[in-house]
């Protein structure tokens, strides 16, 4: 068992208010008092790492250093195999309009058209398995940190399915299941995601269940 946290603040690294509150609220049975980093004016560090890991633990440590407060961080996103892993870190990335897209902002529509033409491209008989991904990374202000990983492994399918969900969900299916996350309702896709299997490895290392 790694280091615990108690019962006391636990800063958030978000600006993300909605994010602020789904973590609240899957932490909440357990004692921490959540609170964001956008709420402490703390800056939002440069996600400069190349994985997962380190871009959850650049955010973690900026957090926990500048409150002087335990941080979690998350990072996620999608791989998919036939592109060597991409687009991983960059799976925000990938919805960023660029200046001649239309107005600023994140097209997911777009973002999955890309992984798709990518897909078309090297013929019809490739791979389509794929996973998301979601890595939480804890750390103390003394420097003292701790990370976990979850998983979800499935497969894409096109054209996209379902309005539950958000970002690469419509085009996701995850393995055994024949819907895609956005055809799920959001209590069955959480109690199966990657952000929940990274949740329940956290809950077990700092609460013991």
């Amino acid at each position: 068992m790694s280091r615990a946290l108690g019962g006391g603040k636990l800063v958030i690294a978000t600006h993300n208010a909605g994010k602020l509150k789904e973590i609240a609220k899957l932490l909440e049975p357990y004692g921490p008092d959540c609170i964001s980093a956008g709420s402490l004016g703390l800056p939002e560090p440069p996600e400069t790492g190349k994985t997962f890991v380190e871009n959850s633990l650049i955010k973690a440590r900026a957090a926990a250093e500048a409150s002087g407060l335990p941080a979690l961080a998350d990072d996620s996103g999608l791989s998919v195999a036939a592109l060597d892993g991409r687009p991983g870190v960059y799976t925000a990335d990938w919805a960023e309009r660029q200046w001649f897209e239309g107005e600023p902002g994140r097209d997911w529509y777009m973002a999955m058209g890309k992984v798709e033409g990518l897909l078309q491209g090297k013929g019809p008989d490739t791979a389509r398995d794929c996973w998301f991904s979601c890595v939480l990374a804890l750390a103390w202000p003394d420097g003292e940190h701790t990370v976990y990983e979850g998983r979800a492994n499935g497969k894409l399918t096109w054209p996209p399915r379902g309005t539950m969900g958000f970002g690469y969900d419509p085009v996701f299916v995850p393995e055994g299941r024949d819907v895609t996350f956005a055809e799920l309702e959001p209590v069955e896709k959480h109690a199966i995601s990657h952000r929940a299997d990274a949740f329940a490895k956290l809950v077990a290392d700092q609460f013991g269940g």
